[in-house]
């Protein structure tokens, strides 16, 4: 049971999409790095599942029913972003300022 490699590798996607949500300007690359950054956490999870008991993989599922909601919510938002300002760049979007 090596947990390294699977830690690393969950270590990097989560750096890749928290860098990807801080640089880029786009709302869809930004919404992917943070669906990138939990599937991230679910293979921590899942490897360490390995070690400590089925109490990694419940996570999992609660972290996947998570992703799917915010998955809704998210592009729901930015297709209404989209309709009012066409455009999905940040820079652009004034929508909440008073």
């Amino acid at each position: 049971m090596l947990l390294g490699p699977s830690l690393a590798l969950s270590a990097v996607l989560f750096t890749l999409g928290v860098l990807g949500v801080l640089v880029r300007r786009n709302a869809i690359v930004v919404f992917m790095c943070v669906e990138l950054m939990l599937n991230a956490v679910n293979l921590s999870f899942v490897a360490l599942a390995q070690v400590h008991g089925l109490g990694g993989q419940v996570m999992v599922i609660f972290v996947m029913t998570v992703a799917a909601a915010e998955a809704a919510v998210g592009l729901a938002i930015i297709l209404a972003i989209f309709r009012h300002a066409q455009s999905v760049d940040l820079r652009q979007l004034t929508l909440l300022k008073g």
